[in-house]
């Protein structure tokens, strides 16, 4: 009998063990997930190693990682490369870059030198960031965020607008008037010698740049640049409605033909008609020409604009200063 009471219990407690339950009824579950985990954790650590330096060795981000941030496109800031070697555009003998600056109406010297500090500053081609180069104003190019910048103080820009009956030359022979006349001191013999970019007949008044910056004044007057030249004509009227599509597809002249590069009616009254004509040629009597050529002479001829510059209230024969801005605007016109 006492046998038998022994070995009950050890049969029941095989059959507790076999049925995988505690005495509690899950303790031995729950043991078994935790021997079970911790062994199954142990054998795949290795495997979760390798392929964590694989993909450090590789650059992938671990999966359910957000995708990687893309970095901002680098600013070109017109530094020399190796294809374009740096340049050294200090001169011993020059004049402090961030006070030419402040002379020229860029700003205050501090606000120069900020802008020089922050790459924003090229001479000849090249970024200049430090505070002590000097450069000579007479020989150098200078640009401020992409826009040249005239540091020479002997350089004269004008608008003027020439009134009727003025030839567009600095002296005549024939005693009539003249630019000069209306320059004072600016004139030949003064301080600076100006010349007149193109001309206008002495039948047509308006808008005429002078300036002593000679490779500028060429390039604004030269119609392979492309500088357009405004100009408001009053015509016989009516005007008919394809005479924009006929000019800009070109009239033939006696020395060739001439295309213009737009055409609009302004204001028409009975029997009269202004027109608006913009072209860059630059042959002599051109829109006078080119008007007559379509049946449409012209009873008075004006000139509005030059590239970016604009007669405005600007009164006959007075004359203004052009603006930096004006100035910048020119010569990115004529390709300088």
């Amino acid at each position: 009998m006492s046998a038998g009471r022994e070995r009950e219990p050890r049969q029941s407690r095989q059959r507790s063990v076999a049925s995988g339950r505690g005495g509690d009824g899950t303790g031995g579950t729950r043991g078994a997930g935790r021997d079970s985990g911790s062994t199954s954790s142990r054998a795949g650590a290795p495997r979760q190693a390798a392929r964590a330096n694989t993909r450090r060795a590789t650059g992938t981000p671990p999966p359910g990682s957000p995708p990687p941030r893309k970095a901002p496109p680098r600013k070109a800031t017109g530094r020399a490369t190796p294809a374009q070697p740096a340049v050294d555009v200090h001169d011993p003998d020059g004049v402090r870059l961030q006070k030419l600056l402040a002379a020229a109406g860029i700003g205050s010297r501090r606000t120069c030198e900020a802008l020089i500090a922050d790459g924003r500053v090229e001479v000849d081609g090249q970024v200049v960031s430090e505070l002590g180069v000097r450069i000579d104003p007479t020989r150098q190019t200078v640009r401020v965020d992409g826009e040249r910048v005239v540091l020479d103080e002997n350089r004269v820009y004008l608008a003027f607008n020439k009134p009727l009956g003025v030839v567009s030359t600095m002296s005549d022979e024939r005693g009539r008037p003249s630019i000069a006349d209306y320059l004072g001191n600016r004139g030949p013999g003064g301080a600076a010698r100006l010349f007149h970019v193109g001309r206008l007949d002495a039948d047509t008044e308006g808008l005429l740049l002078l300036t002593n910056d000679g490779e500028l004044a060429n390039r604004l007057a030269h119609p392979a640049y492309g500088v357009s030249k405004t100009y408001l004509a009053q015509v016989p009227g009516p005007v008919p409605r394809d005479l924009g599509r006929r000019l800009r597809a070109g009239i033939e002249l006696d020395d060739g033909p001439v295309t213009v590069d737009s055409f609009r009616l302004v204001d028409s009254a009975p029997g009269r008609a202004l027109v608006e004509v913009v072209l860059h040629e630059g042959r002599k009597h051109v829109v006078r020409r080119l008007l007559a050529a379509v049946g449409h002479p012209v009873y008075t001829l004006a000139r509005t604009d030059v590239g970016p510059i604009r007669l405005g209230d600007l009164k006959p024969g007075k004359t203004r200063r052009l603006t930096r801005e004006e100035i910048a605007a020119l010569y990115a016109a004529a390709g300088l």
